[in-house]
């Protein structure tokens, strides 16, 4: 028997028992004008909010509805991942105009997958009109110690998970006008929150973690500045699927694969633990103040390494530049 509340009439009411009704298990508790949700003892409740909104984050035409729903919830659960945390639930607001009115099914589809994977439930939201497609999803998690950006201690090794230039390929051929191969639309289509991966990470003594959803370039320098250190990336080290090359998997955005610091990780033992995912080694978080060695190379827009938040890149022991990272607001 549902655990939900009865809604009155309304064509907005009906889109939602029909939601309800195809999510079956996978939805709980919905109807009131809040979640409640207990946290097991000891632990902290985690909370992250995500938006997708068609034609900012993808272009109708190159997914389908299921697919959609399943990268949106995936996109906003990676932020649980991130943070070491186990997901309790989610909240769903979207924004369904007209013209995809017929399309909520699949897209209710995708999004019922991606939580059935990680094994939590739908516990509330919204449903409105709008003039184009938008899915703002909020995930509640929880996690004894939540991992945070700012951990990050001299000393430490950076590591990524997986390998990085799928999602950037596939929106590279797309914007020119061309069909992206299927590996590199598969990474943009269906990515997958590492949950379980962060978990483990949290549990092995990762200082720090964020997604990366801007770019490795970008986002190594968030966790420099949250963690008032420098980082050095090790170029030839970054894993890269075949065919990007290495300044393309740097700039790479919306990967959801994890960026963590810790004093040091056993790379073998989390392959064997996740079916054969990789953990690599890609650079080392310095004191602030530490010089680069050979000086900072022309026209590197990190410059001296005397600042928290500073990344500098190095390729065979010699300093080189980076490439800059995504912004939303970019002119």
């Amino acid at each position: 028997m549902s655990d939900h509340l009865a809604m009155g009439p309304g064509r907005e009411f009906d889109a939602v028992r029909a939601l309800l009704a195809q999510w079956g298990p996978l939805a709980r508790g919905v109807g009131d004008d809040g979640a409640v949700l207990d946290v097991p003892a000891g632990e902290k409740l985690v909370v992250s909010t995500d938006s997708t909104v068609e034609d900012v984050h993808f272009r109708r035409e190159w997914l389908s509805a299921d697919e959609i729903g399943w990268r949106a919830t995936q996109a906003a659960l990676s932020d649980l991942a991130a943070m070491g945390a186990a997901p309790l639930g989610v909240l769903l607001a979207l924004t369904v105009p007209r013209a995809w009115r017929e399309e909520l099914p699949a897209l209710a589809s995708g999004i019922g997958a991606a939580m059935q994977q990680v094994g939590a439930a739908i516990v509330g939201g919204d449903v409105t009109d709008g003039d184009r497609l938008a899915l703002a999803i909020t995930v509640l998690g929880h996690a004894p110690r939540p991992l945070s950006r700012a951990g990050a201690r001299r000393g430490d090794t950076l590591y990524v998970t997986g390998s990085l230039g799928g999602p950037g390929a596939a929106l590279s051929a797309w914007l020119a006008g061309s069909t992206p191969d299927a590996a590199a639309r598969a990474r943009f289509a269906r990515p997958e929150a590492r949950i379980a991966a962060g978990l483990w990470l949290a549990q092995q003594g990762a200082t720090a973690a964020l997604d990366l959803s801007d770019g490795l370039a970008g986002d190594v320098a968030h966790l420099a500045a949250a963690s008032g250190v420098a980082c050095v990336l090790e170029l030839d080290a970054i894993p890269c699927v075949p065919g990007a090359s290495v300044d393309a998997a740097l700039q790479s955005g919306e990967e959801y694969e994890l960026l963590v610091a810790a004093p040091s990780l056993d790379t073998a033992a989390f392959a064997q633990a996740h079916g054969g995912l990789e953990l690599t080694a890609i650079g080392r978080v310095e004191a602030v103040g530490t010089p680069p060695s050979g000086g900072a190379p022309s026209g590197s827009v990190q410059g001296s390494a005397a600042q928290p938040g500073v990344v500098r890149a190095e390729r065979g022991g010699a300093p080189v530049a980076l490439p800059g990272a995504h912004d939303h607001f970019a002119p």
